[in-house]
């Protein structure tokens, strides 16, 4: 594959990289201030200025290639950038979970679900939710799910509790997109189905917000909901009975792109972070920067950064070649190899900075919690580890 970017994404590359230094870098704390000081579920102001001004810059949706312009492997720097600001993703309308609804919607809704739904979420007048994992059973193997989508008529009635719905707990929340079985019968990975389910349905309660290693993740938020007898029109299935599984795959493959390439620009933000403390501090009579092993973590977390980075737009360039399936390999590594990556480096930038390191006077904290939390969704090491093997194995059978 040949690794140079386009014309066009350089010139994005650059007008997102101005974009941050004038917007998102110095606004870090007002940021922080913003969610302490207000109703840490609605609206922050800054965000919505700057959604404006990014949008009037035309830096919107550019992680849709039907809108953007621009392949996975084009917007995977973008990406980047955005990453060395946790919160930035969502000045350009490019943060999970909305991205990966809005791309279901593109790739499977109806006009009618489009014109809805589709349309506000991608003006950033709303957000949404997706609603797949469940408390009650292992989720990382997603025929567990037992949450119901029962026909009634010409609607379906939906019950179940679903829990890390990412975004569920903002105030701006207003649509679900609800995993189900709809047949018991059916083979398993025919079971599923997926439905449109407005939050404001009756039936629909936002039972607690969850804490991840102690954070509330305001103003967004990680939700466990509950669906109690939820009546939708049948009108609001999505694709087809059956095809939950379907869509699953077809909106995590680009998702896994953004997370990973999100997690390279954490991890070199950290890298710098990491370089300039061990530079401005001195201990035992010599700066931090000239201790062997700090040397030494500098010299690692950068080879780490670039072979990740080339695995990523790898991943991204098969994707946009070879489509999704066939990539299904590339985008398993990345997602087992990334978030380790990204981890140690975060972890050892902490440790360089000492006990600035685990306070809030640096943005390290946060991204450790962005980068563990990551081991997780979009399924945990250990299930994409598994994916890898099998196809390996598949590949090198004895002839």
């Amino acid at each position: 594959m040949n690794f140079a970017q386009s014309q066009k994404a350089l010139e994005f590359s650059e007008r997102v990289e101005a974009f941050m230094s004038a917007n998102i870098y110095p606004n870090e704390q007002r940021y922080r201030d913003e969610i302490e000081e207000g109703d840490r579920w609605q609206p922050i102001e800054l965000i919505e200025e700057l959604k404006s001004k990014a949008k009037a810059e035309g830096l919107w949706n550019l992680f849709l290639p039907d809108v953007s312009g621009l392949s996975n492997f084009e917007y995977a720097p973008l990406a980047e950038i955005m990453g060395r600001v946790t919160w930035a993703s969502e000045v350009f309308n490019c943060s999970a979970p909305d991205t990966g609804n809005m791309e279901v919607l593109h790739l499977y809704g109806t006009d009618a679900q489009k014109d809805e739904w589709l349309r506000p979420l991608l003006d950033g007048e709303i957000r949404s939710c997706f609603a797949m994992t469940e408390p009650d059973v292992a989720s990382s193997d997603a025929t567990n799910i037992c949450a119901s989508i029962k026909a009634d008529g010409d609607d379906y009635i939906l019950n179940g509790r679903k829990w890390w719905s990412t975004g569920a707990g903002d105030a701006r929340c207003k649509l679900s997109i609800f995993m189900g079985k709809t047949e018991e019968n059916a083979p398993k990975h025919l079971q599923q189905s997926m439905i449109l389910v407005p939050m404001a349905a009756d039936g629909v309660k936002v039972e607690r917000i969850l804490n991840v290693f102690g954070f509330d993740d305001a103003p967004n938020g990680h939700a466990e909901v509950s669906y109690t007898n939820v009546r939708v029109p049948k009108t609001n299935l999505l694709l087809g009975i059956g095809r939950g599984f379907e869509i699953a795959q077809g909106r995590l493959g680009p998702g896994r792109v953004h997370h990973c390439m999100r997690l390279i620009g954490t991890a070199e933000r950290s890298l710098e972070m990491m370089c300039e403390r061990a530079r401005s501090r001195v201990a035992f009579g010599k700066p931090v920067a000239e201790q062997g092993v700090i040397r030494q973590w500098i010299a690692e977390a950068r080879l780490a950064i670039d072979q990740a980075r080339l695995l990523v737009l790898n991943a991204a360039w098969k994707m946009d070649t070879a489509g999704n399936k066939a990539a299904r390999k590339e985008i398993a590594m990345i997602k087992a190899v990334v978030p380790q990556m990204a981890l140690n480096i975060i972890d050892r930038a902490i440790q360089t900075h000492g006990g600035g390191g685990v306070s809030q006077d640096f943005p390290l904290t946060q991204f450790w919690i962005y980068a563990r939390s990551l081991r997780l969704a979009d399924g945990p090491d250990e299930v994409h580890l598994e994916s890898v093997a099998k196809m390996e194995l598949s590949q090198n059978r004895l002839r």
